[in-house]
């Protein structure tokens, strides 16, 4: 099922900052094998040009203090860079195939639109620095803390030196980590899983806003929303699908005391916990003779997938109410539907732990994102006595992906986890089954 319909007004209108994907997925093993080595130059030109960024930085922000507004020659040249940011980590992460050029024009196949110059917030502007670190921190979770300014910050930091090589330390990132596994899945296929294209171009997309906001190319905030740009849909239906029906209020009573209020989950969720191994240990073995889990532990193995989904939702901030602890379905505004038991292949039971790792290193990175997400929507949940519709939204696809890669792990289905966010797509239907394909390397 998909998502229901976000209530109207909440990031409806276009952020000044957009990332626009024309990539075909096709890739060249050779280039692939040596993409390190090729982004060396573009790693060069990228710190001395960050070096320039940061003192221009300080004289751009004194002027847009001063006008309300950046000036057009320094806009320019920040869209440049920012543009160009963009195109170097959607080339190192193998988001895009061709070579970048080194000025940051328009026309690469994960490229980046902004808007000119327009009249901005004084008061935002003088704090500038401090608004943007959030934004900075949740990008630098995701792709690195130099993918879109240069390592050591912006217009209101005091430290300098290092430029790009300063960039290249930081820049082992949780992206970086997954490209390792894309570089493989590359060289095998000579094609991008659709998935982790689509997870890499959101948060080049996010990175793109949160340094266009640090660098004064918008006084817009980024927007953590992961509709855009388009996900892909999958290549095969999904048997555990996301359900969402939250109206993004939160009692500021609970929010104050969210974690207290958890704790009879968390010792519940270790006892479960407990038993979910031994369970799907079992569920191993039985599906391995007779190729197909045992609907009793399958069961039990999806009302565990579900409870543990509801119970993060509340915690982080997902959701409000507070969850029940058997796991029912349809009982929680968000929530995982699983599909019933099915036919499994027993080579991939057999090795169904191997096969599960990349899943789980995809799911770290986008729990370090629902980490942080929920953190900082304590706050906003205080304030507001609401949730953001981005950053729930990013919350909630992280909390899918993480029950596909448990469902997948626990035999609940044999499908592998798909790492993009296609449930927020702006047009998608809601019984979109596209024809199924031949199971890709990684989703």
């Amino acid at each position: 099922m998909e998502p229901e319909q976000a209530p109207p007004g909440d990031d409806d209108d276009i952020h000044p900052i957009r990332v626009v994907v024309t990539d075909d997925l096709e890739r060249s093993r050779l280039t692939v094998f040596f993409r390190v080595l090729l982004a060396i130059p573009l790693f060069i030109w990228f710190g001395l040009w960050s070096i320039a960024a940061f003192f221009i930085a300080i004289v751009n922000w004194l002027v847009t203090l001063v006008q309300g507004r950046s000036p057009q020659s320094l806009h320019d040249f920040y869209a440049s860079y920012v543009r160009f940011a963009t195109h170097l980590h959607a080339y190192l992460f193998l988001t895009a195939n061709p070579y970048p050029g080194f000025s940051g024009q328009p026309g690469y196949p994960v490229d980046v639109e902004i808007d000119p110059p327009a009249p901005q917030s004084r008061w935002k502007t003088l704090f500038r620095g401090f608004l943007a670190i959030p934004a900075l921190i949740l990008s630098g979770a995701l792709v690195g803390t130099g993918s879109g300014g240069p390592a050591y910050g912006g217009p209101n930091n005091d430290q300098s030196g290092g430029g790009g090589w300063s960039y290249v330390a930081t820049s082992v990132s949780a992206f970086a980590t997954i490209a390792v596994l894309a570089w493989f899945a590359c060289l095998v296929r000579a094609r991008m899983p659709n998935g982790i294209r689509d997870l890499f171009a959101y948060g080049l997309r996010y990175s793109a806003q949160a340094w266009g906001y640090l660098f004064l190319l918008t006084d817009r905030y980024p927007n953590a929303d992961p509709k855009l740009p388009p996900a892909d849909l999958p290549d095969v239906p999904r048997a555990v699908r996301l359900h969402l029906a939250d109206d993004l209020r939160r009692s500021r009573l609970t929010v104050f005391f969210r974690f207290l209020l958890f704790l009879p989950h968390l010792v519940w969720l270790v006892f479960w916990t407990i038993a979910a191994w031994f369970a799907a240990i079992a569920s191993w073995f039985a599906t391995l003779v007779t190729g197909r889990p045992p609907g009793a532990l399958h069961r039990f193995l999806s009302a565990y997938v579900r409870y543990v989904t509801q119970v993060y939702a509340y915690l982080f901030l997902v959701a409000n109410p507070f969850p029940g602890f058997a796991g029912a379905p349809r009982t929680y505004p968000v929530e995982v539907e699983i599909d019933g038991p099915g036919r499994q292949n027993r080579w991939k039971t057999a090795f169904r732990l191997l096969l599960a790792i990349p899943a789980f290193v995809i799911s770290s990175t986008l729990n370090a994102a629902l980490f942080l997400v929920g953190l900082f929507g304590w706050f906003v949940g205080l304030a507001l006595g609401r949730m953001p519709l981005g950053l729930r939204n990013l919350c909630a696809w992280a909390l899918r992906y993480e029950a596909e890669t448990y469902s997948y792990f626990f035999l609940l289905t044999d499908t592998y986890p798909y790492s993009g966010p296609w449930e927020f797509g702006p047009s998608r239907p809601a019984t979109a089954e596209p024809e199924p394909e031949p199971e890709a390397a990684f989703a």
